[in-house]
């Protein structure tokens, strides 16, 4: 049996656009989608039906929000197979649980009781901070949420962070049929080492990086060989590099650690920065120990 792609529904415009992201997401993988949504969320305001003379209760309205989004699922894509639960605990506990059996935890940039001006909620970065599972945060501009790049963007960390976002990624670029470009940032010491021209000091950092790459994208390259793989090796930190690289790319993905003596995931500057920052959608894959 398939694992659905479990997506954070509110009544919000951003988990509507996670919806509609979802959907072509799980058509691509064949896959269920499961609409969650927290009973102990806040009350929706403006999400209550015209016409309705008293305001509904809290399940009332977490039983509207999760049927206008299966409904708005269903009308995107009907070959989808869809379901919807009502969960009695709060969003991020919630999410936390479905993405225990899930594929994938998909959130939007911002929930609705969010403000404005906040570049991402906090039930997403608490999701993409403890989830087991891959979090996808939709956000970015129009072209990247519709996949018309044609090319995904992966940061190649190390083997502790990195081994399983490498396979996350060549799974999604097989589906699509897109180029998957795999950049690893390094960084030239400053000063060079006493006796050793900066230039030279540079390259030899530059081909540690591009050995690294190699050893990271070996296995994954034989398990899927159709996969067009770009590699760069990009001097400069790797937050700036990623979030520079996706305003071009449908997807930036990287690679988080899961260690079992501390509680949840442990997010680094670099999924910080893109899970604030990304010009696409972002996601955050764990590495299981």
């Amino acid at each position: 049996m398939e694992l659905p792609l479990v997506v954070g529904v509110d009544g919000s415009g951003p988990s509507l656009t996670a919806v509609d992201w979802a959907v072509d997401e799980a058509a691509r993988h064949g896959l269920p989608l499961r609409l969650v949504y927290g009973s102990l969320w806040e009350r929706y305001e403006g999400t209550v039906p015209s016409g309705s003379l008293e305001r509904p209760s809290e399940q009332a309205m977490a039983e509207y929000v999760v049927t206008a989004a299966g409904e708005r699922a269903q009308d995107r894509n009907p070959e989808v197979k869809v379901s919807t639960d009502v969960l009695p605990e709060d969003a991020v506990s919630a999410l936390l649980g479905a993405g225990d059996s899930a594929f994938a935890v998909v959130t939007g940039c911002r929930g609705r009781g969010e403000l404005k001006g906040l570049l991402l909620g906090s039930v997403s970065l608490a999701v993409a901070g403890r989830a087991r599972c891959p979090v996808v945060v939709v956000r970015g501009d129009a072209a990247g949420q519709a996949a018309t790049h044609e090319r995904i963007v992966l940061g190649a960390g190390g083997a502790g962070t990195g081994r399983e976002a490498v396979r996350f990624a060549f799974r999604e670029a097989e589906v699509r049929g897109c180029v998957l470009e795999v950049v690893r940032a390094w960084r030239s010491p400053a000063p060079a080492t006493a006796g050793t021209p900066a230039g030279q000091d540079a390259l030899g950092h530059e081909e540690r990086a591009a050995v690294l790459l190699e050893q990271l994208l070996g296995e994954a390259m034989d398990d899927h060989p159709a996969v067009r793989v770009r590699r760069a090796t990009v001097e400069g930190p790797a937050h700036r590099v990623l979030v520079g690289r996706s305003a071009a790319a449908d997807l930036v993905i990287v690679g988080a650690r899961h260690r079992t003596r501390v509680f949840g995931l442990q997010l680094g500057r670099t999924a910080h920065a893109l899970l604030h920052h990304a010009n696409c959608p972002a996601v955050v894959v764990p590495q299981r120990a």
